[in-house]
Protein backbone atom coordinates (compact mmCIF):
# COMPACT_ATOMS: atom_id res chain seq x y z
CA UNK A 1 0.00 0.00 0.00
CA UNK A 2 2.60 2.47 0.97
CA UNK A 3 5.25 3.21 -1.54
CA UNK A 4 7.15 6.44 -1.01
CA UNK A 5 8.61 6.43 -4.49
CA UNK A 6 8.67 9.76 -6.24
CA UNK A 7 9.92 10.81 -9.65
CA UNK A 8 13.35 12.34 -9.43
CA UNK A 9 12.07 15.80 -10.35
CA UNK A 10 9.12 15.72 -7.95
CA UNK A 11 9.20 18.04 -4.99
CA UNK A 12 8.23 16.77 -1.55
CA UNK A 13 4.44 16.93 -1.30
CA UNK A 14 4.40 17.16 2.45
CA UNK A 15 3.96 20.63 3.87
CA UNK A 16 6.25 20.02 6.83
CA UNK A 17 6.32 23.03 9.15
CA UNK A 18 9.66 24.81 9.40
CA UNK A 19 9.32 24.64 13.17
CA UNK A 20 7.06 22.16 14.92
CA UNK A 21 4.56 23.63 17.35
CA UNK A 22 1.69 22.30 19.46
CA UNK A 23 1.31 18.53 19.46
CA UNK A 24 3.92 18.21 16.71
CA UNK A 25 6.53 19.57 19.16
CA UNK A 26 5.70 16.95 21.82
CA UNK A 27 6.71 13.35 22.24
CA UNK A 28 4.24 10.47 22.39
CA UNK A 29 4.16 10.21 26.18
CA UNK A 30 3.05 13.83 26.48
CA UNK A 31 0.70 13.98 23.51
CA UNK A 32 -1.05 10.69 24.32
CA UNK A 33 -2.40 12.15 27.55
CA UNK A 34 -5.24 13.42 25.33
CA UNK A 35 -7.43 10.31 24.81
CA UNK A 36 -8.85 11.63 21.53
CA UNK A 37 -5.40 12.20 20.12
CA UNK A 38 -4.31 8.75 21.27
CA UNK A 39 -7.33 7.18 19.54
CA UNK A 40 -6.53 9.04 16.31
CA UNK A 41 -2.92 7.83 16.29
CA UNK A 42 -3.95 4.25 17.06
CA UNK A 43 -6.34 4.44 14.09
CA UNK A 44 -3.60 5.84 11.90
CA UNK A 45 -1.10 3.16 12.88
CA UNK A 46 -3.74 0.47 12.46
CA UNK A 47 -4.59 1.71 8.98
CA UNK A 48 -0.94 1.84 7.99
CA UNK A 49 -0.21 -1.59 9.44
CA UNK A 50 -2.98 -3.28 7.51
CA UNK A 51 -2.02 -1.32 4.41
CA UNK A 52 1.52 -2.66 4.63
CA UNK A 53 0.30 -6.21 5.21
CA UNK A 54 -2.05 -5.95 2.23
CA UNK A 55 0.77 -4.51 0.10
CA UNK A 56 2.98 -7.46 1.03
CA UNK A 57 0.28 -9.91 0.00
CA UNK A 58 -0.44 -8.07 -3.24
CA UNK A 59 3.18 -7.79 -4.33
CA UNK A 60 3.75 -11.48 -3.62
CA UNK A 61 0.71 -12.25 -5.78
CA UNK A 62 1.79 -9.84 -8.54
CA UNK A 63 5.17 -11.57 -8.69
CA UNK A 64 3.37 -14.48 -10.37
CA UNK A 65 2.75 -12.19 -13.36
CA UNK A 66 6.43 -11.31 -13.75
CA UNK A 67 7.80 -12.17 -17.20
CA UNK A 68 11.31 -13.13 -15.95
CA UNK A 69 12.89 -14.63 -12.87
CA UNK A 70 14.78 -11.39 -12.28
CA UNK A 71 11.51 -9.44 -12.27
CA UNK A 72 9.94 -11.98 -9.92
CA UNK A 73 12.87 -11.62 -7.52
CA UNK A 74 12.59 -7.82 -7.62
CA UNK A 75 8.94 -7.91 -6.57
CA UNK A 76 9.72 -10.46 -3.87
CA UNK A 77 12.28 -8.03 -2.47
CA UNK A 78 9.70 -5.23 -2.45
CA UNK A 79 7.19 -7.49 -0.72
CA UNK A 80 9.76 -8.30 1.94
CA UNK A 81 10.31 -4.59 2.60
CA UNK A 82 6.57 -4.03 3.00
CA UNK A 83 6.35 -6.87 5.52
CA UNK A 84 9.21 -5.39 7.51
CA UNK A 85 7.29 -2.10 7.66
CA UNK A 86 4.22 -3.99 8.86
CA UNK A 87 6.26 -5.58 11.64
CA UNK A 88 7.47 -2.18 12.86
CA UNK A 89 3.92 -0.84 13.03
CA UNK A 90 2.60 -3.99 14.68
CA UNK A 91 5.36 -3.85 17.29
CA UNK A 92 4.70 -0.16 17.96
CA UNK A 93 1.01 -0.78 18.56
CA UNK A 94 1.88 -3.52 21.04
CA UNK A 95 4.46 -1.26 22.68
CA UNK A 96 1.86 1.42 23.44
CA UNK A 97 -0.54 -1.14 24.86
CA UNK A 98 -2.80 -1.72 21.85
CA UNK A 99 -3.71 -5.09 20.36
CA UNK A 100 -2.49 -4.87 16.74
CA UNK A 101 -5.22 -7.01 15.20
CA UNK A 102 -7.93 -4.96 16.88
CA UNK A 103 -6.32 -1.73 15.66
CA UNK A 104 -6.16 -3.02 12.07
CA UNK A 105 -9.60 -4.60 11.88
CA UNK A 106 -11.61 -1.42 11.08
CA UNK A 107 -9.58 -0.88 7.90
CA UNK A 108 -9.70 -4.37 6.42
CA UNK A 109 -12.86 -3.72 4.40
CA UNK A 110 -11.63 -0.49 2.83
CA UNK A 111 -8.22 -1.86 1.84
CA UNK A 112 -9.56 -5.17 0.61
CA UNK A 113 -12.25 -3.33 -1.33
CA UNK A 114 -9.67 -1.10 -2.98
CA UNK A 115 -7.48 -4.03 -4.00
CA UNK A 116 -10.48 -5.97 -5.27
CA UNK A 117 -11.58 -3.02 -7.41
CA UNK A 118 -8.06 -2.44 -8.74
CA UNK A 119 -6.74 -5.96 -9.32
CA UNK A 120 -4.21 -5.67 -12.19
CA UNK A 121 -4.88 -7.73 -15.30
CA UNK A 122 -1.22 -7.97 -16.25
CA UNK A 123 2.35 -7.27 -15.18
CA UNK A 124 2.42 -3.64 -16.35
CA UNK A 125 -0.81 -2.71 -14.58
CA UNK A 126 0.65 -4.19 -11.40
CA UNK A 127 3.75 -2.02 -11.72
CA UNK A 128 1.69 1.13 -12.33
CA UNK A 129 -0.44 0.33 -9.30
CA UNK A 130 2.61 -0.16 -7.09
CA UNK A 131 4.22 3.08 -8.29
CA UNK A 132 1.26 5.42 -8.78
CA UNK A 133 -1.62 4.00 -6.79
CA UNK A 134 0.18 3.25 -3.56
CA UNK A 135 2.04 6.56 -3.66
CA UNK A 136 -1.21 8.53 -3.48
CA UNK A 137 -1.93 7.00 -0.07
CA UNK A 138 1.67 7.58 1.00
CA UNK A 139 1.43 11.27 0.13
CA UNK A 140 -1.71 11.56 2.25
CA UNK A 141 -0.07 9.89 5.25
CA UNK A 142 2.98 12.16 4.95
CA UNK A 143 0.72 15.19 5.13
CA UNK A 144 -0.84 13.85 8.31
CA UNK A 145 2.53 12.83 9.77
CA UNK A 146 3.75 16.42 9.75
CA UNK A 147 1.17 17.16 12.46
CA UNK A 148 1.86 14.18 14.73
CA UNK A 149 3.94 13.97 17.88
CA UNK A 150 7.65 13.46 17.22
CA UNK A 151 7.73 9.71 17.99
CA UNK A 152 4.70 8.88 15.85
CA UNK A 153 5.89 11.18 13.06
CA UNK A 154 9.30 9.52 12.89
CA UNK A 155 7.75 6.05 12.74
CA UNK A 156 5.21 6.92 10.04
CA UNK A 157 7.84 8.56 7.83
CA UNK A 158 10.17 5.59 8.31
CA UNK A 159 7.59 3.04 7.17
CA UNK A 160 6.77 5.18 4.15
CA UNK A 161 10.42 5.04 3.13
CA UNK A 162 11.40 3.93 -0.35
CA UNK A 163 10.96 0.19 -1.03
CA UNK A 164 12.42 0.39 -4.52
CA UNK A 165 9.22 0.55 -6.57
CA UNK A 166 10.07 3.79 -8.34
CA UNK A 167 13.10 3.25 -10.52
CA UNK A 168 12.17 -0.34 -11.31
CA UNK A 169 8.59 0.53 -12.34
CA UNK A 170 9.64 3.54 -14.43
CA UNK A 171 12.25 1.52 -16.31
CA UNK A 172 9.89 -1.36 -17.11
CA UNK A 173 6.87 0.77 -18.05
CA UNK A 174 8.86 3.15 -20.25
CA UNK A 175 10.48 0.21 -22.02
CA UNK A 176 7.07 -1.33 -22.69
CA UNK A 177 5.73 1.96 -24.11
CA UNK A 178 8.81 2.34 -26.32
CA UNK A 179 8.21 -1.15 -27.66
CA UNK A 180 4.48 -0.54 -28.22
CA UNK A 181 3.23 3.06 -27.86
CA UNK A 182 -0.37 1.84 -27.71
CA UNK A 183 0.37 0.51 -24.22
CA UNK A 184 0.65 4.09 -22.97
CA UNK A 185 -3.00 4.94 -23.54
CA UNK A 186 -4.25 1.86 -21.71
CA UNK A 187 -1.96 2.42 -18.75
CA UNK A 188 -2.88 6.12 -18.54
CA UNK A 189 -6.55 5.20 -18.20
CA UNK A 190 -5.63 2.60 -15.58
CA UNK A 191 -3.65 5.15 -13.55
CA UNK A 192 -6.58 7.60 -13.61
CA UNK A 193 -8.83 4.88 -12.27
CA UNK A 194 -6.32 4.16 -9.50
CA UNK A 195 -6.28 7.84 -8.56
CA UNK A 196 -10.05 7.97 -8.24
CA UNK A 197 -10.33 4.74 -6.26
CA UNK A 198 -7.50 5.64 -3.89
CA UNK A 199 -8.95 9.06 -3.05
CA UNK A 200 -12.43 7.59 -2.63
CA UNK A 201 -11.26 4.90 -0.24
CA UNK A 202 -9.13 7.34 1.76
CA UNK A 203 -12.06 9.69 2.22
CA UNK A 204 -14.29 6.79 3.25
CA UNK A 205 -11.83 5.59 5.89
CA UNK A 206 -11.48 9.05 7.40
CA UNK A 207 -15.22 9.64 7.39
CA UNK A 208 -15.85 6.36 9.21
CA UNK A 209 -13.36 7.05 12.01
CA UNK A 210 -14.34 9.97 14.21
CA UNK A 211 -10.95 10.39 15.86
CA UNK A 212 -9.13 10.53 12.54
CA UNK A 213 -11.56 12.95 10.94
CA UNK A 214 -11.47 15.21 13.99
CA UNK A 215 -7.68 15.29 13.91
CA UNK A 216 -7.61 16.14 10.22
CA UNK A 217 -9.87 19.16 10.56
CA UNK A 218 -8.06 20.56 13.55
CA UNK A 219 -10.19 19.30 16.41
CA UNK A 220 -7.20 17.53 17.95
CA UNK A 221 -3.47 17.94 17.33
CA UNK A 222 -2.50 20.56 14.74
CA UNK A 223 -5.01 19.57 12.07
CA UNK A 224 -5.85 21.13 8.74
CA UNK A 225 -8.38 23.89 8.35
CA UNK A 226 -10.69 23.63 5.34
CA UNK A 227 -8.46 25.80 3.16
CA UNK A 228 -5.45 23.66 3.99
CA UNK A 229 -7.36 20.48 3.12
CA UNK A 230 -7.82 21.87 -0.39
CA UNK A 231 -4.13 22.71 -0.63
CA UNK A 232 -3.23 19.25 0.61
CA UNK A 233 -5.20 17.52 -2.13
CA UNK A 234 -3.72 19.92 -4.69
CA UNK A 235 -0.24 18.84 -3.62
CA UNK A 236 -1.22 15.17 -3.83
CA UNK A 237 -2.66 15.69 -7.32
CA UNK A 238 0.48 17.55 -8.43
CA UNK A 239 2.68 14.70 -7.24
CA UNK A 240 0.47 12.23 -9.10
CA UNK A 241 0.88 14.24 -12.30
CA UNK A 242 4.67 14.18 -11.91
CA UNK A 243 4.68 10.43 -11.37
CA UNK A 244 2.60 9.95 -14.49
CA UNK A 245 5.09 12.04 -16.44
CA UNK A 246 7.98 9.97 -15.08
CA UNK A 247 6.25 6.87 -16.45
CA UNK A 248 5.69 8.56 -19.81
CA UNK A 249 1.93 8.68 -19.31
CA UNK A 250 -0.59 11.51 -19.63
CA UNK A 251 -2.22 12.47 -16.34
Amino acid sequence: MTSSDKPENASDTTATPAEHTGVAARDWATAAADPQYRAAVVDLLGALAYGELAAFERLAEDAKLAPTLADKAELAKMASAEFHHFERLRDRLAEIGEEPTRAMEPFVGAYDGFHKQTAPSDWLEGLVKAYVGDSIASDFYREVAARLDSDSRDLVLAVLDDTGHGGFAVEKVRAAIDADPRVGGRLALWARRLMGEALSQSQRVVADRDALSTMLVGGVADGFDLAEVGKMFSRITEAHTKRMAALGLAA
